[in-house]
């Protein structure tokens, strides 16, 4: 299995490209800005994208899903809460799709948003979580707007993703800090957000005070057709 990251300076956020040992390939989080570069790999690499999954309605930039499907033909997927009309498949929590070797376990772990997924990656002994906006590197995503919660994102993060195995490797979404990856073990013992009790948590994310996204009003209506903008 490879993995090739990128990074969008733009929104801080991350995009992963996978690929199997067959050449058949998905991708997580792609931004439009980058469109470029995931056609660029792709070549490079003789891969043939399958699949594009977004983890959530992204608020701060404008994915590339739709330009994708129509450059490569790949298949488009979201989560069954998701408001789009422009994706090829839902999927709905513990749904398994598989790329070859690959196992890709759909999780629904809503609280940034109401329709926010983690992926979980499996290929023989190896198992890597793409967390999106749910778990970032000693932190989680905001919780106040697309009707975020921080009570569910407090159970989604320990009645979910912590429950992970401690070894499970964790490409977040974003990062703001040139951080690239972590692991459950590692999130379990530095970060602190973790470490409170939930209505420590639901206080301290209820009172962040955080800077709406800049592109909040044309991302989202944008990302709801795959950002194929009409």
């Amino acid at each position: 299995m490879i993995i090739k990251q990128f990074f969008d300076d733009d929104s801080s956020s991350y995009s992963y490209l996978v690929a199997s040992q067959r050449n058949n390939s998905f991708i997580i989080d792609p931004v439009k800005n980058n469109t470029k570069k995931y056609i660029d790999s792709l070549d490079k690499l003789s891969l043939k994208l399958t699949f594009g999954f977004d983890t959530h309605l992204h608020a701060d930039h404008i994915t590339a899903l739709g330009e994708l499907r129509n450059i490569t033909n790949c298949e488009t997927i979201m989560g069954i809460q998701s408001d789009v009309d422009c994706v090829s498949k839902f999927v709905r929590n513990k749904e398994v799709i598989t790329v070859d070797e690959i196992k890709i376990t759909a999780l629904y772990t809503p609280g940034h948003t109401d329709d926010s997924y983690c992926y979980l990656v499996n290929e023989e002994n190896d198992q890597i979580l793409f967390s999106g906006d749910t778990l970032l590197i000693g932190g989680n995503g905001r919780t106040d707007f697309q009707n975020g919660d921080p009570d569910d994102l407090f159970n989604s993060l320990h009645n979910i993703v912590l429950r992970l195995n401690d070894n499970t490797i964790i490409y977040p979404a974003h990062d703001y800090k040139g951080l690239k990856s972590s692991t459950i073990k590692e999130e379990k013992i530095h970060n602190k957000r973790l470490k409170m009790s939930k209505g420590e948590f639901i206080s301290h994310m209820n009172n962040l005070n955080l800077k709406e996204p800049n592109l909040i009003d044309t991302a989202i209506p944008a990302n709801q057709e795959c950002g194929i903008i009409k």
